[in-house]
């Protein structure tokens, strides 16, 4: 029985403790969440009905009014024009370049010749064969079920 409620308060506790963990990685930024594919993760962009997913949280990069998802703000996802983006943090510490629309910007995951954009780069999210782009990675934003997704830090306006 002893077995049982340990594991359990370890399931219960390990998401919370690293949630705060993530929010410490971003320092003097605003932390936008987890760049998650997984909708049941707390502060997963993907979860509509917490604060960084929902589409009307001020933090939420799928708020199309707000600082992050406005397509005209400087330091929105959405903006082709940006280079001010928010910033994508793996579990491990690894910078993974900024959550931007736009395909110029030389840190920018939608540039297919940039470092962080590139199919066949080793430190992209577009990369299926990377640790940080597989769909079976426990720290990869494209895994369903992934825990320890990576985290979005945005830039004080």
């Amino acid at each position: 029985m002893k077995p049982i409620t340990i594991l359990l308060a370890a399931a219960i506790a390990l998401p919370i403790v690293y949630s705060r963990a993530s929010a410490q990685v971003c320092g003097n930024d605003v932390f936008l969440g987890q760049l998650s594919a997984n909708p049941f993760l707390a502060d997963s962009t993907a979860n509509k009905f917490g604060a960084f997913g929902s589409p009307y949280s001020s933090v939420s990069v799928n708020n199309s009014f707000g600082a992050f998802g406005n397509p005209y703000a400087a330091t929105s996802v959405s903006n082709p024009y940006t280079t001010s983006a928010p910033k994508i943090i793996a579990a491990d510490g690894q910078y993974l370049g900024r959550l931007s629309a736009n395909p110029y910007a030389p840190d920018s995951i939608s540039n297919p010749y940039g470092k962080y954009g590139s199919p066949y780069s080793p430190t992209s999210i577009n990369n299926p064969y990377s640790q940080y782009g597989s769909p079976y990675s426990p720290i990869s934003p494209n895994n369903p079920y992934a825990t320890q997704a990576p985290v979005l830090c945005g830039d004080e306006d």
